[in-house]
């Protein structure tokens, strides 16, 4: 006969099967979801921020002070998101299955932000080109190569950015044939390349300006034109454009 008993953590999470939760710290859960359902993220410290997130992957425990360690730790909550798997275990009372919870709610929130950002995007200033490419590139490892297409009005094209190189760190090569091709392709009239450097250095290098020369110089060629190029670090970015570089 099956056995009809039910997981604790089943129950927590199915909302209609659980007794009451008497564990530690479940008062002070409970106090945090109601904050958030009353007014969202406003008011909430990044601590706080990720003790929520917690609640959501280690039930029925006490993640208070899983959630202090891991910002000591890691310094902050992006980079707590961010952290290996393997580092995030290394602190008691986070397990095998918050790390692996946490890096689908960074990519979750990611694609969501992305999608947002493509969308009816009309990217007609330096402002709205580098928040849309430090969403793209802002969190990988590996450096690569972004290119979006826009229409006269300078509007995104559907399915208007396409990642035409993808490099291990520092090493990303690229063609400016294949650029011209894939805006030819799409019938842009302008397009925008970026690429990050995972270093953090905020700098444009002598090949970076090299390649936006030529880049430049290819889609005057073909009657069109490269509105700007934009160089993402983890936590910033810059514009070809707004420095003079174009």
């Amino acid at each position: 006969m099956p056995d009809s008993r039910i997981n604790s953590s089943d129950a927590d999470s199915s909302g209609g099967h659980s007794t009451t939760d008497t564990s530690p710290g479940a008062g002070h859960r409970q106090r945090l979801r109601e904050r958030f359902e009353r007014s969202g993220l406003d008011g909430f410290s990044d601590h706080e921020v990720l003790e929520l997130l917690l609640t959501l992957c280690i039930p029925r425990k006490d993640v208070k002070e899983p959630a202090k360690a891991l910002m000591t730790r890691f310094g902050s909550l992006r980079g707590v998101l961010d952290a290996p798997s393997e580092q995030l275990q290394e602190l008691n009372g986070i397990g095998e299955v918050a790390p692996v919870a946490l890096h689908i709610i960074r990519e979750a929130a990611t694609l969501y932000l992305r999608e947002s950002a493509e969308e009816g995007s009309m990217l007609d200033s330096t402002d709205a080109l580098k928040s849309l490419f430090r969403i793209r590139l802002g969190g990988l490892r590996h450096e690569a190569f972004e290119v979006a297409f826009l229409d006269k009005s300078y509007q995104l094209i559907r399915n208007g950015i396409e990642r035409l190189e993808d490099g291990v760190a520092d090493r990303t090569r690229v063609y400016p044939a294949k650029v011209m091709r894939a805006a030819l392709l799409r019938h842009a009239v302008y397009i925008v390349v970026a690429h990050n450097h995972p270093s953090g250095q905020l700098k444009a290098s002598p090949e970076d300006i090299r390649l936006t020369k030529a880049l430049a110089e290819s889609a005057k060629a073909l009657e069109l034109q490269l509105l700007d190029h934009i160089i993402v670090t983890p936590s910033d970015a810059l514009s070809f454009l707004d420095e003079g570089l174009l």
